[in-house]
Formats: structure tokens, C-alpha cells, sequence
């Protein structure tokens, strides 16, 4: 996994003393949390990326885009 740091966090006691009744792994619960949160907003900026480059190519007339397409092939 490599290098690690520690984060804390504070809750109140009584979610504390629920989670250890149920015998969840508090820490393992974070990371997973941390890292699906991750993944999340990694996903959302590539679709504002996605759309912010679909939004540029909708200004370029297809006619160009079909010219840059073969000459692309042409070089191959």
C-alpha cells in the first residue's frame, strides 16, 4: 500500500460506543469512505472535462474534424 498518514476525526461518544457494539472497523469504514469519495469526484471532474471538450468540438464544423481524421490515418 505504500506510505501512510493518520487522519482523525471526532464523533460524538454515543456513535462511538454504537459502532463498537456492532464491531465495526471504524478505520477500514474511513478509508473505504475516503477512497469511494475519491473515485467519485474523480469521476465527476472527468465528466465536467467531457463536457467542457464536447462543448469546443461542437464549434468546430465536422467537415475539419473528418479532414484532421483521415489526414491522421494518412500518416499512419
Amino acid at each position: 500500500m505504500g506510505s501512510q498518514v493518520t487522519v482523525t476525526a471526532k464523533i460524538p461518544i454515543e456513535l462511538k460506543k454504537k459502532l463498537t457494539k456492532l464491531g465495526v472497523n471504524v478505520s477500514g469504514l474511513m478509508r473505504e469512505a475516503l477512497r469511494l469519495e475519491v473515485e467519485r469526484l474523480e469521476r465527476e471532474r472527468l465528466r465536467k472535462l467531457a463536457q467542457e471538450a464536447g462543448e469546443i468540438l461542437q464549434k468546430i464544423p465536422a467537415e475539419e474534424i473528418v479532414e484532421a481524421v483521415r489526414a491522421s490515418r494518412e500518416n499512419r
